[in-house]
């Protein structure tokens, strides 16, 4: 190890074309759609259409997570040692990204009947939930935690994974806006139920789900031709050792950068997944007063106002990063969030609906910001782990941030689930109680700060600041050559 500082031509920025970062931020799209559509949607087909008990539904979506934390391990550790002309995770890429896509439509392959059929005295539905994505799980694993590896090797500039993370994190605003649309495409005219006046939400998301599912396999193509991996042929067909599979669940938890950001990214998922459940009961039976079709609508809006937050927020933090550094980037980002999260008491209202648009907007940037920091810190800690381990273990990394990631997010369809059933929240009333009313909206509200006060917290202990990771760079390159 080396005690030279970083000389100017060492730091010279390492820049990535900006279709090779537009062809690699498509990858986002499989993601929001392949792991975040369904349990964003889930409630409203399974429990307010179906009439599956909320507590089953939230249950569902958290045993799923639990099911998480062997595949997205497990495909980091086969993807760090795959070995192919294509690459290490090209491969799966490809092969994972089309199957997510044609998969994705059986997760709702369920009858309306099967809700009234109890199996072992749960619902059939329930039971349908588990087992479909007991099988589809994996798939999508096999695809997102290679893609999010790639994205760790793209560059190995400070400044520049930022801006990959900026892209990326644009794009997957944009993408984003199709979960917010699901439910609103459900009200075409296609999917009502003549003389009812209601809507058939389930038909209407096994068409939705089909349409997207082609994309997911387009871009796993495109992405598969168009980004390339810059460490395979410099550094990783040089290791003989295999990574073993240990090392995918105790020696990455031993770097401690690592579990501050993964302190860091589940204190904010598990404090602000429950929005997206709570927000739409919110605006349904509050803001809209028991209109589902009205309610979606309104979704779906507040769904654009998040995508344009996260289309400022990204490029905005990206600057505020490059000024102050990436961890007081973090705590700006953060006190956005609280905000719009906190505003939301006041923000949600039925005598002035569109203001709602307005917390939405702020929770846009505050996420778009904080994912895109997360992911370029996460950069960074890699080449920490290699300086101090000899090895790039970009899956491994992955595999573990992904799980912790999904798992708070279920925790929070548990939570919210939890919340609805305390609160006393019956799905066969258009009008809910006050009570019902307020318990919602107090969650909505206060949950989220909690979890952005810890963010604040954990990013103060994580050390790396630009003139490390210049250091570490330098060391790396002194010891294995440029990539």
């Amino acid at each position: 190890m080396t005690d030279e500082k970083p000389n100017r031509a060492q730091l010279l920025r390492d820049r990535i074309p900006i279709l090779t970062k537009i062809s690699y931020g498509l990858g986002t799209g499989l993601d929001m759609w392949g792991f975040w559509l369904y349990p964003g949607v889930a409630f409203a087909v399974f429990n307010m259409y179906l009439g599956v008990n909320p507590i089953l539904v939230g249950l569902a979506l958290t045993l799923i997570r639990l099911y998480d934390a062997f595949t997205d391990p497990i495909a980091g550790w086969i993807s760090d040692n795959f070995r192919s002309k294509f690459g290490r995770r090209r491969p799966f890429i490809l092969g994972a990204g089309i199957l997510s896509g044609l998969g994705l439509p059986a997760l709702f392959l369920v009858s309306p009947g099967w809700a009234d059929i109890n199996i072992l005295g749960l619902s059939a539905v329930f039971w349908y939930m588990l087992l479909s994505n007991l099988i589809y799980i994996p798939i999508v694993s096999t695809f997102t935690v290679p893609y999010n590896s790639l994205g760790n090797e793209l560059t190995p500039d400070y400044e520049e994974r930022t801006s990959v993370m900026t892209y990326r994190s644009v794009m997957q605003k944009i993408f984003e806006v199709g979960n917010f649309y699901a439910l609103r495409f459900t009200n075409l005219a296609w999917f009502l139920i003549p003389g009812t006046g209601k809507k058939n939400t389930l038909m209407g998301m096994q068409v939705y789900t089909s349409i997207i599912g082609i994309l997911m396999a387009i871009f796993a193509i495109t992405i598969f031709f168009r980004v390339k991996e810059r460490y395979y042929e410099s550094v990783v067909v040089k290791t003989k050792e295999r990574i073993k599979l240990s090392s995918s669940f105790y020696e990455t938890l031993k770097c401690q950068p690592f579990r501050m950001m993964l302190l860091l990214g589940g204190s904010f998922t598990l404090g602000t997944s429950m929005v997206g459940t709570l927000g739409y009961y919110s605006t349904v039976h509050y803001v809209c007063g028991g209109n589902n079709i009205l309610g979606d609508n309104w979704n779906f809006w507040m769904g654009i106002a998040f995508m344009l937050g996260g289309l400022i927020g990204g490029p905005v933090l990206n600057r505020v990063a490059y000024w102050l550094e990436k961890r007081k980037a973090v705590i700006v980002a953060a006190i956005i969030g609280m905000f719009g999260y906190g505003g939301s008491w006041f923000l949600y209202t039925p005598l002035i609906p569109w203001l709602q648009t307005v917390a939405s907007c702020l929770m846009g940037m505050s996420a778009a910001g904080l994912w895109m920091l997360h992911s370029s810190i996460g950069a960074d800690i890699i080449d920490y782990d290699e300086l101090n381990t000899g090895h790039r273990r970009e899956g491994s990394f992955t595999g573990c941030s992904s799980y912790i990631l999904k798992l708070g997010n279920s925790l929070g369809g548990l939570l919210a689930g939890s919340v609805l059933k305390f609160a006393h929240f019956d799905h066969s009333l258009a009008v809910q109680t006050p009570q019902t009313i307020f318990w919602i909206r107090a969650m909505l509200a206060g949950i989220p700060i909690l979890g952005l006060i810890l963010v604040i917290f954990f990013i103060t202990r994580v050390h790396l600041t630009k003139q490390r990771c210049a250091e570490i760079r330098c060391e790396l390159e002194a010891r294995r050559g440029q990539v």
